[in-house]
């Protein structure tokens, strides 16, 4: 049985808040999430003392991806740290929202995405009376950067196959590969914690970055290459799930749902956002589509049809 879309855009029926710290600056950062009509998208609105500032959420609006992905200008106006939130817009199904921040970067909250996963159940999800369009992948596109690489596939669903390389004994090589929806999302993926080595925080500290890292917001790895989060692993392969986590937020900011399979190897940020340009640079890759309802006897069944080009995702 072939890939199943859903007819309509969503948002969400009602606000929701969360509070928390920015993994990186260590300050306290408020987050409104609001309903939001057809065809917005995912918006950020930086409300913090200054004049406001909106910034979609799309990869032409990507600063920087060093630590994290960042929106807007690294040396001004940004919103950093946008891939953990933007992988549970993009894992349960939200197309439509916008965010008011009174800070330069998301909260880090736990580490993982389950806390956003909890504000979106408060404020529930409501559909919209407009179809959802779709990237729908046509032919492979590649990236290579050394011994890493990135791909996209023409897959008859949503996929991702994620594999990374650690020389640390604590990580190794792991690969998650599956579908993606919404049940999925919160069973797999929502739970797994960013993480790094100890061996590196004073570096980062250094150079301004982890000031607020934890052993509670962060899966940690010791000098004897133990983990050393007293509650251990949430996952028995919980660091490749994060990094899948990371490359959902990551494709996220194409400004529309993909139809195909994204697969890495040793990949990040840099390489997710760079795939993502090459995939959107080449109009003989992929095709927009939209969804329509044909009913058969009692069975509804749902087809891609061909949707016109909107500008969101144009880089």
């Amino acid at each position: 049985m072939g890939f199943v879309l859903h007819d309509y855009q969503t948002t969400l029926k009602s606000r929701a808040t969360l509070t928390g710290t920015g993994v990186h600056s260590g300050n306290s950062v408020t987050v409104h999430f609001l309903p939001a009509d057809a065809d917005t998208g995912v918006v950020f609105q930086l409300s913090n003392g200054s004049e406001d500032r909106e910034f979609r959420a799309l990869v032409s609006e990507v600063g920087a991806t060093d630590l994290c992905t960042m929106l807007g200008d690294p040396a001004g106006e940004h919103i950093a740290t946008v891939e953990h939130l933007m992988a549970t817009l993009f894992g349960l199904g939200i197309d439509n929202v916008v965010i008011e921040i009174d800070g330069h970067e998301v909260p880090i909250l736990d580490g993982s995405a389950m806390a956003f996963v909890e504000a979106i159940d408060q404020a529930g999800i409501d559909a919209l009376p407009v179809k959802r369009r779709y990237i729908r992948l046509v032919k492979p596109v590649r990236i290579e950067n050394g011994a890493s690489w990135a791909e996209f596939r023409p897959y008859d669903g949503t996929r991702f196959e994620i594999e990374i390389d650690f020389e640390s004994p604590a990580i190794g090589r792991q690969l998650f590969a599956s579908d993606m929806n919404a049940d999925i999302f919160r069973r797999d993926i929502a739970r797994a914690r960013t993480f790094g080595f100890m061996k590196d925080v004073e570096r980062l500290w250094a150079a301004g970055y982890a000031l607020g890292s934890s052993l509670e917001n962060s899966l940690v790895i010791g000098d004897d290459n133990r983990v050393i989060n007293m509650g251990g692993l949430r996952y028995p392969n919980e660091f490749v799930r994060h990094k899948t986590m990371d490359a959902m937020g990551d494709l996220a900011l194409a400004g529309a749902r993909f139809i195909g399979c994204f697969r890495s190897y040793r990949g990040g940020h840099r390489l997710n956002a760079a795939a993502l340009r090459r995939l959107l640079s080449d109009r003989s890759a992929f095709e927009i589509v939209e969804t329509t309802r044909r009913e058969r006897g009692r069975t509804a069944e749902m087809s891609a049809v061909y949707a016109p080009v909107y500008a969101p995702w144009m880089i």
